[in-house]
């Protein structure tokens, strides 16, 4: 396990006045054997900064360490890190027992040793069975198992994780989020995970570094982050469906923008009064959408309830009442947390 600390991270590509900045001074402690989510939608930096702590990217500016070490100089491969990406890149032609021993056999780790590394994580993976097959034999869910599991032999300090999920189809991916989960409970070792799904980071991480256009827009644990997101970016981005953030609601101050989540929004006698837009049948609970006739900006609530409730009629009049401790503020010029 180690430890890995980002002190005023920054990327540009090109040089003087030319220079695109893409990571705008990332700073984040991570501790040994925690496992950290960094999530943002496409284009935010997110792989371009685990790409820099893999050392597959230069450095522009700050300092990256790896276990008290800086390692901007570093080769990758001297850095004692194992990267699982989105696609396998898996050998065709060889087993899965000879892909998972192929960089220890480079490194010549005696063959007894090989053997039981890779029958461990075999069994950690539960692709025991699998040893003997080629990639082609195997599901997409089997195969990125492979993937780990030649991460894992090689018992790095870090693992790196680039979208590695982003491939599989919605049931493999939440069933390979809880062996992912296991994983880390099993072996202990840091861990970066990088996901533009918002369900995956909230499921997945201890803490999570939430990117916008390069910039670190928080770190926190998932409860912290959902429940005092530190910018309007970060409570329209984490949460489904996002956040209310209102411009022109009722008893608003000038230059503040309201916040409110869906389910903290009760459909109630009296209160904001909303014509319903629409209404989606979720199963066990139902979201309303309603617009309030008073706004300026013609904006668009969205409520979530509980499939006892009756289904309001479409065109009608609700009235929805937020409750004050879940209220949220933002500086409008800003977006910051007041």
């Amino acid at each position: 396990m180690a430890s890995i600390s980002l002190k005023n991270v920054v990327k540009r590509y090109g040089t003087g006045p030319k220079a695109v900045p893409v990571i705008h001074g990332v700073n984040a402690d991570i501790a040994h054997g925690e496992f950290i989510v960094i999530v943002g939608p496409s284009g935010c930096g997110k792989s371009t900064l685990l790409r820099m702590v893999a050392g597959l990217e230069e450095i522009t500016g700050g300092e990256i360490a790896i276990n008290g070490k800086v390692v901007n100089d570093v080769e990758p491969s001297d850095r004692d890190i194992a990267m699982v990406f989105q696609n396998y890149a898996l050998y065709p032609h060889m087993s899965v027992f000879d892909n998972m021993a192929y960089g220890l056999k480079i490194a010549k780790v005696p063959l007894d040793e090989i053997k039981a590394r890779v029958d461990k994580a075999a069994k950690i993976l539960e692709i025991g069975p699998f040893l003997q097959r080629k990639p082609r034999e195997l599901s997409g869910g089997q195969r990125q198992r492979v993937a780990m599991g030649r991460a894992i032999v090689r018992q790095p300090q870090v693992f790196l994780f680039d979208e590695p999920l982003s491939n599989l189809d919605a049931k493999l991916r939440a069933q390979t989020r809880l062996e992912i989960q296991k994983l880390h409970r099993e072996l202990g070792i840091t861990s970066l995970f990088v996901t533009h799904d918002q369900v995956e980071a909230m499921t997945l991480a201890q803490r999570m570094i939430v990117m916008n256009g390069g910039v670190m827009e928080q770190f926190g644990t998932p409860e912290e982050v959902y429940t005092r997101p530190a910018t309007t970016f970060v409570a329209s981005f984490i949460g489904s469906p996002p956040m209310n953030l209102l411009k022109d609601a009722p008893d608003a101050k000038p230059g503040i923008i309201t916040g409110i989540r869906p389910e903290h929004l009760d459909i109630t006698p009296t209160g904001w009064a909303l014509q319903v837009e629409a209404v989606e049948m979720l199963g066990a609970e139902r979201l309303v959408y309603g617009r309030w006739a008073h706004s300026a900006t013609d904006e668009l609530v969205i409520i979530r309830t509980e499939e006892s409730h009756s289904v309001p009629t479409l065109g009608a009049t609700i009235h929805a009442t937020p409750r004050p401790d879940r209220i949220h503020h933002f500086d409008a010029a800003t977006g910051k947390r007041i």
